[in-house]
């Protein structure tokens, strides 16, 4: 393979992602988990009152089905997408908009079809980063070829590697960059504030069904699953970081699957390089391989950021204005820019550490995340109009209060699981104006 000509393939498509500022959109996607309201275990994709019948009941509303062989697995009805990841979590993403009122509308207008139809099975769709009572062997695998092939490759990987497929909720935000300079400004701010992210919406109380015994779950998840394709991008913190060095951070690991003319063919530990072929191939397939990483920060044509817990509306939206504040706000950016210029990858990597000891009182270099999380919000209600920066009151109020999910479920654990979890069940009774 020409290494040359593959790194131009993908630098190529990063630059056809670029986008106008007046043209700047932002995206998210939700995931969840189906439970038994009394019980809270999972809700099997199998079987009577199973998560494929609730499909097929939104199929009949209007939604169009996609299917592997005879099984519905996803679903799409004008701007949302309904999929599954492999312990059927319920994933809603959301077409990029301009507005987070627009982005409201859709996942309330979703709430109102789907409340209804689980609350009949005594189901419920809840928000939280793990599983909070059913064990990860416990949990079947979706019906899904690429599925079973990812569960047998991370048979050999970190110890958490099977709990990240079927047992953790996540929130991503995309958003987009209007040349490689703000893309490499965007990209280090996202991928520097990683621990702070990940401590304002640590959502974790429960693994395997007990109390978490340290604060930050999913980073402890993510740091055992595989360091070829999780936590910080190497490298992501250099001055320049750009385009190419993320293109050959795909090209140097290995895929676990390809996806060659719509059959799925696993590639074991080969690398990118060794399978790209950059004379002969398909925008869908390169699409498929820059999915095939999950580091902490992403690039698909657009960055996401990807280490916020699942955590229950509206503290969702707090974090969609959060992130638009800071990111599409030219002198908050800025700011945030000279804040973490100087910041490490082994910065950013011990912060991790300190932050699973000691949760929000953990620190990034000179300061706590709680402080600098604190600054962030305060930037992003000066970044936001009037009616956008409403959306972050979740938000200040936990800050107000030094807590944050974890600690909002931890206050109320001594009434039992289902009550201390109860505000992460969501509803649809909140109208869609």
């Amino acid at each position: 393979m020409d290494y040359a000509r593959q790194i131009q393939e993908i630098v190529k498509y990063f630059i056809n992602g670029e986008k106008n500022i007046e043209d700047f959109k932002i995206g998210v996607e939700f995931e969840h988990f189906i439970v038994d309201k009394d019980s809270l275990r999972t809700i099997s994709y199998y079987g009577e009152n199973g998560i494929g019948e609730t499909l097929h009941e939104l199929e009949k509303g209007g939604w169009t089905g996609s299917y592997e062989g005879e099984y519905i697995l996803g679903l799409k009805k004008g701007n949302k997408t309904i999929t599954l990841e492999p312990g059927s979590q319920f994933e809603l993403s959301i077409e990029a908009k301009v507005n987070i009122k627009e982005l409201e509308r859709e996942y309330l207008g979703f709430l109102n079809e789907i409340v209804p139809i689980l609350h009949k099975k005594n189901q419920g769709l809840m928000a939280v980063s793990y599983h909070p009572e059913t064990k990860i062997d416990d949990i079947k695998l979706l019906p899904k070829e690429r599925y079973d092939i990812m569960f047998n490759y991370f048979k050999t990987k970190g110890k958490y590697a099977h709990n990240m497929m079927k047992g953790t909720g996540a929130l991503q935000i995309a958003i987009d960059y209007k040349s490689e300079e703000d893309y490499r400004r965007k990209f280090r701010v996202a991928n520097g504030l990683s621990p702070v992210l990940y401590a304002l919406f640590d959502n974790g109380f429960y693994f395997e069904g007990e109390k978490w015994n340290k604060y930050n779950l999913r980073t402890d998840i993510w740091n055992n699953c595989d360091n070829d394709r999780s936590g910080v991008v190497q490298h992501a913190l250099d001055n320049d970081y750009g385009y190419k060095k993320y293109a050959e951070y795909i090209l140097n690991s290995p895929p676990i699957l390809i996806i060659k003319d719509n059959e799925v063919i696993p590639t074991g530990e080969r690398k990118v390089k060794e399978i790209f072929d950059p004379e002969n191939y398909k925008k869908e397939e390169l699409e498929h391989l820059l999915t095939m990483f999950f580091p902490d920060v992403r690039t698909k044509g657009f960055i996401e950021i990807r280490m916020m817990d699942s955590v229950p509306y509206p503290l969702s939206f707090a974090a969609v204005a959060l992130i638009k504040g800071i990111f599409y706000d030219e002198e908050n950016l800025n700011k945030v820019y000279d804040y973490i210029k100087y910041i490490t990858i082994h910065d950013v990597n011990k912060s991790k550490e300190d932050i699973m000891e000691n949760g929000l009182k953990g620190r990034l270099n000179d300061k706590t995340v709680l402080e600098i999380g604190k600054w962030l919000v305060e930037l992003a209600q000066q970044g936001l109009d009037k009616e956008e920066a409403k959306y972050l009151l979740p938000l200040e109020g936990m800050i107000i209060s030094e807590t944050n999910p974890y600690g909002i479920t931890e206050e109320k654990s001594e009434l039992g699981k289902k009550a201390a979890l109860n505000w992460c069940l969501l509803n649809n009774n909140i109208e869609v104006i």
